[in-house]
């Protein structure tokens, strides 16, 4: 009888010489294969479990393979599961499953469609973020009352409001910069610049906040706002009433008290624009991207307004501040900001367009996807126009022409692309941060390149501006009139003719 070995296949078994070859002469692997070969349906249906669709997913051909080879060929197929992006992958060692490692060129893979799926994912906003944050402080304290209050404003909305102002305001044409002798009269007022933000920055809390009032249960519907403290109901409707009630009043007070009536007329004109037409007619047209775009070009023009008021010749009146020679300044500021809007805003839309049209909010993003990336591409390339007027007419030097078109031409290249790739391939992402920066850089830029900054910051750092006061003082002296002499005139007759 032949001797009895030790079965790999099982514990505390054993099997005999001759079946052992036997099992080997049926089970064996051929050394070599056919390049072709046809396998019966039973083959087939043994390798369908292990072999799937996907395993060639990574060398994009699904589609040319059309035979399955049977399981005693293929190697032992790697344990696999579904990440929170929906994509497989395979388990890596160390996560509680004996698996291989993953192959370089299925990792490359697994990494660009995370970066794909999640290149057009925005952000939430800051109320959004500042209300969760909240959360995670004691119930009954001031800090997560302010929170609260704090997320319904806007935070960031605002400070770039505030922004836009205050560098309107100092772009406002100052005579004499920088001279010496201008430092006893200043022509701007500081106190002046602190009642404009504070009153810009409480009137845009308070439209803000209506905002918020009017359309919490729309707001819970989309995935940027569903966590603002209306919809999660951190804050009542009354405490959101009142706090937008009296920021707008002290808003509108102050700037009415601390800056002129012209500028605080602007500021409640903006809260009612902002919380009674724009936001009810975001439900009804898509025209309510143009009045926001309105909205967002006031303030440029208060803070030219306020700049104005300080050094108005006639009454000070709105005609004056608004509709003079010099108000040209105002006028362009406000074009700039009403241009930039489309384009940051198209594409934060369309990267939202779904959740817009659930919502039943009517924007061009999913109404008109196409005019909507041609929009903003249209009025991407108006900005360089509108750069160019602030040159042409005095407000900065001729160095800003340079440095603009640059910042310019980033964002028209991203607007375009937007439009011929139709908001895909990232584009819809890269137009609106482009949109973030160039905006803050753009305002820098002008208030680097003011009309005569550099020349009399050189010219004191040369010293020429003492030289030319020591010139001026001389020149005063020499031209002082000396003091009358008396004239001694002798009159003498006339001398008539010979009398005969």
């Amino acid at each position: 009888m032949p001797p009895k070995i030790p079965s790999l296949l099982a514990p505390q078994a054993s099997v005999c010489l001759r079946c052992l070859l036997r099992l080997s002469k049926r089970t064996r692997v051929p050394r070599s294969r056919p390049f072709v070969q046809s396998f019966g349906p039973r083959n087939i249906a043994e390798a369908s479990g292990l072999l799937r669709r996907d395993y060639f997913s990574a060398n994009r051909s699904d589609t040319s393979i059309r035979h399955a080879v049977p399981s005693s060929y293929l190697p032992l197929a790697r344990p696999r599961h579904k990440t929170p992006e929906g994509s497989l992958i395979a388990h890596q060692p160390g996560n509680g499953h004996n698996s291989l490692p993953e192959l370089p060129h299925r990792r490359r893979k697994r990494l660009k469609d995370e970066q794909q799926a999640g290149a057009e994912v925005i952000p939430p906003d800051a109320s959004s973020r500042l209300s969760t944050m909240s959360t995670q402080l004691p119930p009954s304290s001031l800090r997560r009352l302010f929170s609260l209050y704090l997320s319904l404003s806007k935070p960031r909305l605002s400070s770039l409001i505030v922004l836009t102002t205050a560098a309107a305001y100092s772009l406002y044409p100052v005579p004499a910069l920088l001279l010496p002798q201008t430092t006893a009269s200043p022509s701007l007022s500081t106190l002046t610049l602190v009642f404009l933000t504070s009153g810009t920055a409480l009137c845009s809390a308070s439209a803000n906040a209506l905002n918020m009032l009017f359309e919490p249960e729309h707001d819970a519907k989309m995935s940027r706002t569903r966590n603002r403290p209306l919809v999660r109901g951190y804050i009542g409707k009354r405490g959101a009433l009142i706090f937008a009630t009296v920021a707008g009043a002290v808003g509108v007070g102050g700037l009415y008290l601390g800056v002129n009536p012209t500028v605080a007329f602007l500021g409640g004109l903006n809260i009612f624009l902002y919380a009674g037409i724009y936001t009810p007619m975001k439900r009804i047209s898509v025209l309510n991207t143009w009045v926001g775009a309105v909205v967002g070009g006031i303030p440029p023009l208060m803070g030219w307004a306020a700049a104005a008021g300080q050094n108005a010749t006639a009454s000070g009146g709105w005609e004056e501040l608004l509709f003079s020679e010099g108000s040209i300044g105002g006028w362009l500021l406000a074009s700039l900001l009403y241009t930039w809007q489309f384009p940051h805003f198209n594409a934060l839309s369309w990267t939202i367009r779904d959740e817009y049209k659930n919502a039943g909010y009517r924007m061009l993003a999913w109404v008109n996807p196409r005019m909507n990336g041609r929009v903003a591409f249209r009025y991407a390339v108006l900005s360089f126009p509108i750069c160019g007027a602030l040159w042409w007419f005095g407000i900065t030097d001729q160095a800003f022409l340079l440095t603009s078109s640059v910042v310019n031409a980033w964002i028209v290249r991203e607007a375009w692309r937007f439009w011929r790739r139709d908001g895909h391939k990232g584009s819809a992402r890269a137009l609106f941060w482009a949109g973030v920066w160039h905006l803050p850089v753009i305002m820098a830029l002008a208030m680097a390149h003011k009309k005569g900054l550099w020349e009399g910051i050189w010219q004191r750092l040369d010293g020429r501006a003492a030289e030319d006061e020591l010139w001026m003082d001389e020149d005063e002296t020499a031209s002082e009139p000396e003091p009358e002499q008396e004239l001694h005139v002798q009159r003498t007759l006339p001398v008539g003719p010979a009398i005969s």
